[in-house]
């Protein structure tokens, strides 16, 4: 049995433990350990699994040996929700992990399935806390490691104006970060801030598109409802939408490599890819086509082709967030 304290700096090591429920931190502990695997091994083998996907005997299937004795990553989602008979699997499998497969357990926290928790940790699993920020002053630490983490200078000014414009989404204030680093040389200031964010109805659009390419329809709808009041043109809302969609269809018809090869082919930034990757989750070719028919009647609605250009947006929110969960609700 792996009784052993597994190192924090062992991305590889046989299972990590990366509890709580900030979906950036968690995604990330994840992209940590792929990477890690893949530099080892190229053909790693990555296996993304939610609990209805793991059924009982489904993990000894999964670990038993290989002809090709391939590295393998496994992934196992909200495990808090897996059967009791699966938990059984898989703590039988912690007491023998099997060589070249890192089994990453994401894990809600809390009471609900404690006992998988518990048995991880005695097993030595690698842990890493991914606690949902709920306090300004947590986001504010957030988006300064973020600039250090990226190697760049923002004076405190600018930090706080960002947490200000951008709210608390933990991925939409790594994607200003990330663009931001991208665009602007040298120190970051709260003028540059201002201009790319503060006030900014694009922002504001974007926001929508990417609440909605989630499928987070009530929060898309929220963030729509909300920029409509405050007088953002209905024509920016249906060109975020098609831009969001349009781009998850380039990269998921495009070939695999790193950020900067796809973004070269695409003529999308590398920080641009890394957010589509982790949006592409749930859509299929199919719900590309339907989503972008939706944007299309909504633009002719907004452009003087409908009675009412809330309804034609609210209606195409609706359309895009449902599309975007055709392989997860399929």
């Amino acid at each position: 049995m792996a009784t052993r304290k597994t190192s924090p700096d062992d991305l590889l090591g046989p299972v990590t433990l990366a509890v709580g429920q900030e979906d950036l931190l968690l995604d990330r502990v994840v992209q940590a350990v792929v990477a890690a695997a893949r530099a080892a091994d190229a053909d790693t083998d990555v296996r993304d699994l939610t609990p209805d996907q793991l059924q009982p005997g489904s993990l000894m299937e999964l670990t038993s040996p290989s002809l090709f004795a391939e590295r393998k990553v496994l992934v196992v989602r909200n495990a808090q929700d897996l059967s009791a008979d699966t938990i059984k699997d898989v703590k039988a499998y912690l007491e023998d992990p099997v060589e070249d497969i890192s089994l990453v357990l994401l894990h809600a926290g809390g009471a609900k399935g404690k006992g998988l928790l518990d048995a991880a940790r005695k097993a030595g699993a690698r842990e890493v806390a991914c606690p949902k920020t709920t306090k300004p002053a947590e986001r504010l630490t957030f988006v300064r490691q973020e600039f250090r983490t990226l190697g760049r200078s923002a004076t405190p000014e600018a930090c706080q104006a960002l947490v200000d414009s951008i709210g608390s989404d933990l991925r939409e204030l790594a994607s200003a970060v990330a663009q931001l680093t991208s665009d602007v040389d040298g120190t970051i200031d709260e003028a540059v801030v201002g201009r790319y964010y503060t006030g900014r109805a694009e922002a504001s659009s974007f926001n929508i598109a990417d609440r909605a390419v989630e499928g987070r329809v009530a929060e898309a709808l929220e963030a729509l409802r909300w920029s409509l009041s405050t007088g953002v043109a209905p024509v920016l809302v249906t060109s975020a939408l098609a831009q969001g969609v349009r781009a998850i269809g380039k990269l998921s018809s495009a070939r695999g490599g790193r950020p900067a090869d796809l973004a070269r082919e695409l003529g999308m930034p590398p920080w641009k890819i890394d957010r589509v990757r982790q949006q592409m989750r749930g859509w299929t070719p199919d719900g590309v086509s339907l989503a972008l028919r939706a944007i299309a009647e909504a633009d002719a609605g907004v452009k003087g082709g409908g009675d009412d250009p809330e309804y034609a947006l609210e209606k195409a929110v609706v359309a895009v967030a449902r599309a975007a969960r055709m392989r997860r609700d399929g």
